[in-house]
């Protein structure tokens, strides 16, 4: 195996030229950076000691740029000239990004405008961001005007972006006639990037066979990644999987402890599904703060068992159930 170093070899004549080392005094660096959106000059970046970056092109220090956040993109711009250089666009972009979020949830003091936050967007979007072309193809989306939006996700979802990919996979299932072959591509694509709503999507097209053929292990293996990341529908569907052995070996053990951790994160049906469990049980307190949980959230089934219940228990024990009501709090998801 060749050795490798962690620098290239020197070379006076690159344009590639290596950020100088600041000279300290007591402690303290003399060097003084320049505002971080303003680094446009490169006259500074001057130093005998020259390393050569000539192996890796602008263009792929740019393209990198765009997936670091705001410190690490801050510290790669110091690297040398042409890094400075060739990550501009990725600065602008993530300053019109922050902008674009700022107009649209109406925060560090701007005033809630969707379309101050499009504009913003859309010149992060220009600027080769795949997260600007995706908050900007979203408010399209949201406006009804799914073409445009359908061009944005294309376009981020080509160059890797998940979300994109995620969100042009459901464009494909939703437009009209809909091509299911085309979604379950682009939902691979998110999936394996790990975007747990892409897999939840993913297992039902295999659950259904749209879009590929029926396959209920592919489809059970889709549905517990996603349940193993936090998806709630799909610890909901992970659980009936497990309940009714299909894509995965029946365990009414496992099937329980699925559904409680979707009701436990506010599933309605899984509350439902739950309070019904520990009633049988013989559980009737723990039964009915579940069923009423069910009941505000819509699900009608469960009414009339917990009012028999209610009726049931003595008002020692209907009192605790309020109790448990009242300090009831979903546990986070990612859905």
């Amino acid at each position: 195996m060749s050795k490798q170093t962690a620098w290239p070899p020197r070379s006076n004549g690159s344009r590639f030229t290596a950020f100088p080392v600041p000279k300290t005094n007591g402690g303290r660096s003399n060097h003084r950076h320049k505002s971080f959106w303003k680094h446009s000059s490169t006259s500074s970046f001057t130093s005998p000691d020259r390393r050569d970056f000539s192996d890796l092109p602008p263009e792929l220090i740019t393209r990198i740029g765009f997936s670091l956040g705001y410190h690490s993109l801050e510290t790669a711009s110091l690297a040398c000239k042409s890094w400075c250089e060739a990550l501009r666009p990725a600065r602008e972009a993530l300053r019109y990004l922050t902008l674009g979020k700022q107009f649209k949830h109406g925060a560090g003091g701007f005033t809630a405008s969707v379309d101050n936050a499009l504009k913003m967007f859309l010149k992060a979007a220009e600027r080769g961001s795949t997260k600007g072309m995706v908050d900007a193809g979203l408010i399209f989306w949201e406006r009804g005007d799914r073409d445009k939006a359908f061009g944005l996700y294309r376009k981020a979802a080509e160059a890797g972006d998940r979300n994109a990919q995620c969100n042009l996979g459901i464009w494909y299932l939703q437009v009209e006639p809909p091509n299911p072959k085309e979604a379950v591509k682009w939902l691979y694509l998110a999936s394996f990037q790990g975007h747990v709503r892409a897999q939840y999507q993913l297992a039902i097209c295999m659950y259904q066979g749209r879009g590929a053929d029926r396959n209920m292990k592919e489809a059970a293996r889709w549905y517990l990644r996603a349940a193993e990341h936090g998806y709630v529908r799909a610890m909901y569907n992970v659980s009936l999987c497990y309940k009714y052995g299909e894509g995965l070996v029946q365990s009414h053990r496992e099937a329980r402890k699925w559904m409680k951790l979707a009701a436990d994160r506010g599933h309605s049906k899984a509350q439902y599904e739950h309070g019904l469990a520990l009633f049988s049980e013989g559980d009737k307190i723990t039964a009915l703060v579940y069923l009423e949980l069910a009941t505000r959230a819509g699900v009608r089934a469960g009414r009339h068992l917990k009012d028999v219940i209610r009726e049931q228990l003595s008002p020692t024990s209907r009192y605790s159930a309020m109790l448990l009501l009242e300090s009831w709090h979903a546990f986070p998801s990612s859905s």
